[in-house]
């Protein structure tokens, strides 16, 4: 991975590699530098100064464009963002919030206090499912936690959470054979969607076809076989590897996404949901708990259909993505209109991220 530089070099980087290399990360990345440039009035010199650092860094500031042109996720970059004034915040930690409502704790007794699926719950040794009392498809659950607080999980404890997950499905499809579409999202605490503080994740299987996002991935990943007789998924892990933004290990791939959706994203891709998939999620996890310090995200797991369809996911693999939604502290949400109906704004840097996904993996 890469050592010293950053997002902001990117052109450059692409320019000096290999023939071969730049030619594939073209296929797949457009890259757009521009300055955008201001004037500061005298008197707002100092407060400048005291929040970002230097006035040379908000006079002329260097903006980073990434577009993926097979999939037209794009992301803007820029470092400064980061250093943003915030007036509305929450003063206490998480742990302190979280204390604050563990007293009226839905999810203590799960088997008194949610309702289950017409199949039965599956039991693990560090988790259960329940039916969704407010559900978003028909076949919709959750998996919640024996552990109260999201943030306290160990390898063995997230291995638990996927492999619940995973039979919750098979159990969801044996009782309703059309469905065979399956999805699970953790939204960790507030910032990134929970309604309820207990650790819990979902689970989806749902019919006819997989939900959009999922779907237009499929169908760009079949276009790209069509155009370019590749492997979408091959070549993504390739062009970030080219630049030093993913890392291999025990037959996973990992990439710190040059087009997150927000800050730090991480896409992990495997051939199955196996043991050390697993183990790589759990030390994503635990490297964007204790090296990041990230309080706050959203994950989600997205295998091949459960049973045969009629339209091919051929090269399809599974996929997981992981997102920081910043500091739980803060009472300014992360996402605008920007990312609503343009393009995600980002103030991390995926270089930085491959640095420490790389100290935390080895």
């Amino acid at each position: 991975m890469a050592t010293n530089l950053g997002i902001t070099n990117l052109e450059e980087l692409v320019d000096s590699l290999p023939a071969g290399e730049k030619a594939l990360f073209r296929r797949l990345y457009a890259v757009t530098t521009t300055v955008g440039e201001l004037s500061i009035p005298q008197s707002m010199e100092p407060w400048i100064s005291q929040q970002f650092g230097s006035l040379d860094a908000v006079t002329r500031q260097k903006i980073v464009r990434i577009t993926n042109v097979i999939t037209f996720e794009e992301a803007l970059f820029n470092r400064l963002r980061s250093s943003r004034p915030t007036k509305c915040r929450e003063e206490n930690s998480p742990d302190v919030q979280l204390a604050a409502v563990s007293k009226d704790d839905l999810f203590s007794k799960p088997k008194d206090n949610t309702p289950e699926d017409l199949f039965g719950r599956v039991v693990g040794k560090h988790c259960v499912t329940a039916s969704n009392v407010a559900k978003y498809d028909g076949l919709h659950g959750m998996i919640i936690f024996n552990e109260f607080h999201p943030l306290h999980f160990s390898r063995e404890q997230i291995a638990d959470y996927i492999d619940v997950g995973w039979e919750w499905a098979k159990r969801a499809q044996l009782a309703e054979p059309q469905a065979k579409y399956f999805f699970s999202i953790w939204n960790c605490l507030w910032r990134a969607g929970a309604s309820i503080c207990h650790g819990h994740a979902q689970v989806m299987l749902t019919r006819d076809r997989h939900y959009a996002k999922i779907e237009g991935l499929r169908k760009a990943s079949l276009r790209y076989r069509e155009d370019y007789g590749s492997n979408y998924f091959a070549d993504l892990f390739q062009a970030h590897h080219s630049i030093g933004c993913a890392v291999g290990k025990g037959g996973v791939k990992i990439l710190a996404h040059l087009t997150p959706f927000k800050d730090n994203e991480v896409i992990i891709l495997a051939e199955e949901l196996n043991l050390p998939l697993k183990n790589i999620i759990y030390e994503v996890l635990a490297c964007f708990r204790d090296k990041l310090g990230v309080s706050s995200f959203n994950l989600g797991l997205v295998t091949p259909p459960l049973a045969d369809t009629e339209e091919s996911w051929e090269g399809f693999p599974v996929i997981i993505r992981l997102v920081d939604r910043g500091d739980t502290g803060s009472r300014v949400s992360d996402i605008g209109g920007m990312e609503i109906y343009a393009s995600s704004v980002v103030s991390s840097d995926p270089f930085e991220l491959a640095r420490q996904l790389e100290e935390c993996l080895t």
